[in-house]
């Protein structure tokens, strides 16, 4: 009939069966990236929780590695594992009732000593400690020579100045050494503010290996990347919705005359 009008569209087969929302293959893959990503994210926080326990420091003793306030995370570690440099989150009932953050400066059998040329001395070799204040020494007033016990540990504050460490017990009966057994756990970062994770006390070296840092590092991967694949995954069908209204809105073509 003359003057009809008449409006083609794409065919029926053409929509969200076939196009990017409608996917088998794009839906499959969406739903694997999201199970995947849950599956890094959650297990990236159950590793965690396993392996690592919050603090919070009450004191500037370790400034200005650790300030007051300072959050930080403490790799659950047995006290064999602790070598010298370690800042360790320990409790010894005649230090005080409740958790200490110090660094392992010496361990069973080493002999530890202040001050020579205003430098820590361990088994004859002066340490070397860039963690300290700037500009202070290892000690303001020094220390005779102990001999650390097997199996115990002799810590010192960052801050001397302040710090209520070894050498104010030194007259207690195990002279200023805490057992290894009461500390539970090695700090690894501080985690508030985000300072990041401590850097390795490499001024220990010459006297045997330092400790490895715990996989921090890989658990937060595993956390961020499991966040991404989340969503990723989960923003895929309203993108490709839109993608494909955008391409059906392309395809309809303007009434024609016959």
């Amino acid at each position: 009939m003359g003057g009809e009008s008449t409006t083609r569209t794409a065919p029926r087969g053409g929509g969200t069966n076939t196009g990017p929302a409608g996917g088998r293959t794009g839906q499959r893959l969406s739903g694997l990236a999201v199970a995947l990503g849950l599956v890094l994210f959650l297990g990236g926080f159950a590793w965690g929780a396993v392996l690592y326990r919050p603090y919070t420091v009450p004191t500037s003793s370790m400034a200005p590695t650790i300030d007051a306030g300072d959050r930080v995370l403490a790799q659950r570690i047995d006290g064999e594992a602790v070598r010298r440099g370690d800042v360790v989150v320990f409790q010894d009932a005649t230090w005080a009732d409740a958790p200490m953050v110090k660094r392992v400066v010496a361990v069973g059998g080493d002999t530890v000593s202040c001050c020579q040329d205003g430098r820590l001395r361990v088994n004859g070799k002066e340490i070397d400690e860039p963690y300290l204040p700037e500009g202070t020494p290892a000690e303001l007033g020094g220390f005779p020579a102990v001999t650390v016990p097997e199996g115990r540990l002799f810590l010192l504050g960052d801050e001397r100045d302040t710090s209520v460490d070894s050498t104010a017990h030194l007259t207690d009966a195990a002279g200023g050494t805490v057992s290894r057994d009461d500390v539970d756990g090695r700090v690894d970062a501080v985690v508030w503010p985000m300072d990041g994770m401590l850097e390795r006390p490499t001024g220990f070296q010459a006297l045997g290996a330092l400790s490895s840092p715990g996989p921090l590092r890989t658990i937060v991967a595993l956390v961020v990347a499991g966040a991404v694949l989340i969503f990723a995954g989960a923003a895929y069908g309203p993108l490709a919705q839109r993608i494909g209204a955008a391409r059906g809105r392309a395809r309809t073509e303007p009434a024609g005359a016959r």
